[in-house]
């Protein structure tokens, strides 16, 4: 104990959260569409998790703060856009961050080319997934989440998210076959 008032919520806080801070913002990003609103998603999100640290009940720390996310992403959302527009920027600097230095070295101008060809019509067709399917997407294929903890997240049946994460996949091969 530290003494201090909320001294226990902010070392739970911090143990909790904190650590999956970087799954948080990946999530907000691909659900906003832009780094900029992810980062007002993940603050809103961290106070929302904040307050309600005291109602966590162990268990899956990633799971319930990436539903925090999602629930403070859809409020915002809905504030701030209407529901046709979603933009995606920026990919290739995220890319970039998680990338192997060994990687850059042997790039070729030619390989980069393509990769940032590649990485922007995959960018673009999953900004055109559904809402649903998108978010499902995301948390199997870039979070890494199970099934179980996607169904936690976006307070579904497994089914369900097995079936959106394979329409999902559909309609992407589809999209890209296309393009």
């Amino acid at each position: 104990m530290t003494g201090q008032p909320g001294g226990d919520d902010r070392t739970r806080f911090a143990a909790v959260v904190q650590p999956n801070l970087d799954d948080a913002f990946a999530l907000a990003r691909w659900l906003t569409g832009n780094r900029t609103d992810a980062e007002d998603v993940v603050q809103e999100a961290c106070l929302r998790a904040y307050r309600a640290i005291g109602t966590f009940a162990g268990g899956n720390a990633r799971a319930w703060v990436l539903t925090i996310v999602r629930h403070t992403a859809y409020t915002w959302l809905r504030r701030n856009r209407s529901a046709s527009l979603v933009m995606v920027d920026d990919l290739e600097a995220v890319e970039r961050a998680h990338a192997d230095p060994g990687d850059q070295e042997k790039a070729t101008p030619e390989t980069e080319l393509i990769a940032k060809a590649d990485a922007a019509r995959l960018e673009s067709a999953i900004a055109d997934l559904p809402a649903p399917f998108k978010e499902t997407l995301v948390l199997r294929d870039v979070q890494g989440l199970d099934y179980r903890e996607i169904a936690q997240i976006t307070e579904v049946p497994i089914g369900t998210v097995m079936s959106r994460l394979a329409r999902a996949r559909r309609r992407l091969v589809a999209r890209l076959t296309k393009d």
